[in-house]
């Protein structure tokens, strides 16, 4: 998929994105991270033609998605944020309808495959009013992939359902990456796209902020936190120790060294060194990385 300076800007002067330029490769997953009102959902509806854009162009599988709307369309699944499903149909009919509508001929064993995938089996003739929320979205993936799509985009897919839909919509996706579909995720479950995705993409304000492959972002601004249970508590750091990016707890316990995430052996070795020297002994030591999700809220902020 290929974004190429697209823009929009609704009545009244709102402007929802500003030259956005993104690829996504074919067969990866790719999360777009952004706090709400960043544009997500804009740049979704326009890839899906839910909505026009002011300007740019878009390219979803080779076709224009203005221009060849109907290929292009084909191409594309969408799970969006809200339920929107035919209270009085059944999951077995809604299904097969959505692939009725992209001209796709009847798979009677695809759809029974899909609706195992996302244990939706049991409930095939029930009607979508009489299932939980969680169901329903369930239902709501399942009308996505009818069609067998090359792109799905998950809009905020897990946002508000149980631990046991989540666990089988992944086996799910992992599934279709591994049969070449490319993926786009959006979540405020940060911890999942730090899991899931090959790249990660930023948007704040309408603009992309940054693209980057997920490990190498966590290497380039992720930092690393060594903790040291003090034996004994401190009143302050030493002055002799100043030159190292240390915090001391309250209670004067625990002294924390951060340092980036690329290593930093040689600091690292060099602190121990000069605590000891100091006099200062430790009862256990510990580490922590930065998360995806303190990395972003990191990138947000400093966009304010």
């Amino acid at each position: 998929m290929r974004v190429r300076g697209l823009g929009k800007t609704y009545a009244g002067g709102f402007t929802a994105l500003q030259d956005v330029d993104l690829d996504i490769r074919k067969g990866e997953l790719f999360a777009l991270l952004g706090p709400n009102g960043a544009g997500k959902t804009t740049l979704i509806s326009i890839v899906c033609g839910i909505v026009n854009p002011s300007r740019g162009t878009v390219t979803a599988d080779g076709h224009d998605v203005t221009r060849e709307y109907r290929a292009a369309r084909e191409k594309i699944g969408l799970v969006p944020q809200e339920l929107t499903t035919d209270a009085f149909e059944t999951v077995w009919n809604t299904v097969s309808f959505s692939r009725g509508l992209f001209g796709k001929a009847k798979n009677p064993a695809y759809i029974e495959k899909l609706l195992r995938d996302l244990s939706l089996w049991d409930k095939k003739d029930s009607k979508i009013m009489m299932l939980s929320g969680g169901m329903k979205r369930r239902v709501m993936i399942a009308k996505a992939l009818s069609h067998e799509p090359e792109i799905l985009f998950l809009d905020e897919p897990t946002a508000g359902v149980d631990v046991e839909l989540r666990r089988d919509m992944w086996e799910v996706v992992r599934g279709l990456r591994e049969r070449g579909v490319t993926i786009i995720l959006t979540t405020h479950y940060i911890e999942e796209a730090e899991q899931m995705a090959d790249r990660v993409g930023v948007i704040n304000k309408g603009r992309i902020m940054l693209v980057e492959d997920t490990a190498e972002l966590m290497r380039k601004l992720g930092e690393k936190r060594l903790i040291l249970q003090l034996s004994e508590p401190l009143q302050r750091v030493p002055e002799t120790l100043a030159s190292h990016r240390l915090t001391l707890a309250a209670d004067g316990r625990e002294l924390v060294y951060t340092y980036d995430a690329q290593g930093e052996r040689t600091g690292i070795t060099g602190l121990l060194r000069e605590l000891s020297a100091a006099g200062i002994t430790f009862r256990d030591l510990s580490t922590k990385q930065s998360s995806l999700e303190e990395i972003f809220v990191n990138l947000v902020r400093s966009s304010q």
